[in-house]
């Protein structure tokens, strides 16, 4: 049986890895908060990340940042990294979103000692988490994506191999910039049709088999009341937060300075998602919830 070592449990990471343990694997988990590493059922409990990483053919990472990840393994002040606890064989899979330099560092440092390593971010939100149904955007070698497929199989239902290390990373900015300009545009629209009379819920019938279309549209619809299960209809709570989606945003700002490119449009979406924090003190909530910026009655 394939064991496997996962580190960070939170509203992604716990659900990716109970599916593992449902895929038959050996999984060994570890969180920094003892209950989310108590309600992995049939997964057994680490004392620390450098046990989940002991003795296992695949560790998983999921963590905030990409200083939480270069500390994992490559260590930070006087703490030392994994890596150089890790058995020779272990495939080290990141399903962190973080900068694609601190992804590029992290796999040269597993390279150095002869492991390999994918960063692989995943998109399709806390939904996709707990069904199984997960993107994953894959940076690394193609050997390496081979040995994780049957692992990333049992959580997701599309691989997608972006390129070499760190290009995961990069497209996983790209979509979710692209996602918080869709997402914007959607809630100022439905503010738009609603103030003037309009029903939001036939609005949005009309636009989403129009040209105006889009994934918020589809699957997340972001006025209360339109889409059952959607967050929206449940005061915003759980999905994607919108302190998560500004991380990304800054990522993908990053990114564009670093390479010289405009994005007038993802700068405007990283703008309104840090006024609508501050103003509706929205961090902790989906960031769908981005309606009550255009639409503060909701």
């Amino acid at each position: 049986m394939t064991s496997v070592g996962f580190v960070g449990l939170g509203n992604m990471g716990g659900p990716m890895a109970a599916n593992l343990v449902a895929g038959g694997f050996d999984v060994k988990v570890f969180d920094l908060v003892p209950d989310l590493v108590a309600a992995v059922d049939g997964a057994s409990g680490a004392d620390s990340a450098a046990a989940a990483a002991s003795e296992v053919d695949v560790f998983i990472s999921m963590l905030p940042a990409g200083q939480h990840v270069r500390g994992l393994y490559l260590g930070a002040g006087d703490a030392p990294g994994i890596l150089d606890q890790m058995n020779e064989d272990t495939l080290i899979i990141d399903c962190s979103t973080i900068d694609a330099a601190s992804a590029r560092a992290v796999a040269e440092g597993a390279k150095e000692i002869g492991l390999s390593m994918l960063d692989a971010p995943v998109s399709g939100g806390t939904a996709g988490a707990e069904n199984g149904t997960l993107t994953f955007i894959v940076g690394g070698e193609e050997s390496a994506l081979e040995r994780a497929r049957p692992v990333l199989e049992k959580m997701g239902a599309n691989i997608f191999h972006a390129g070499g290390a760190g290009a995961g990373q990069v497209a996983k900015i790209c979509n979710n910039m692209l996602l918080a300009v869709l997402m914007t545009g959607t809630a100022e629209a439905l503010a738009l049709g609603v103030d003037n009379g309009l029903d939001p819920a036939v609005l949005s019938e009309i636009m989403k088999v129009s040209s105006g279309g889009n994934w918020a549209l589809n699957v997340y619809n972001p006025y209360p009341g339109v889409m059952e299960g959607a967050p929206a209809s449940r005061d915003y709570q759980g999905g994607f937060l919108v302190d998560l989606m500004r991380k990304d945003l800054g990522l993908a700002l990053q990114t564009a300075q670093a390479s010289g490119n405009s994005t007038p449009m993802g700068s405007l979406a990283a703008n309104l998602y840090q006024v609508h924090r501050d103003v509706n003190d929205s961090g902790g909530l989906d960031f769908s919830s981005i309606q009550k910026l255009f639409k503060p009655d909701v």
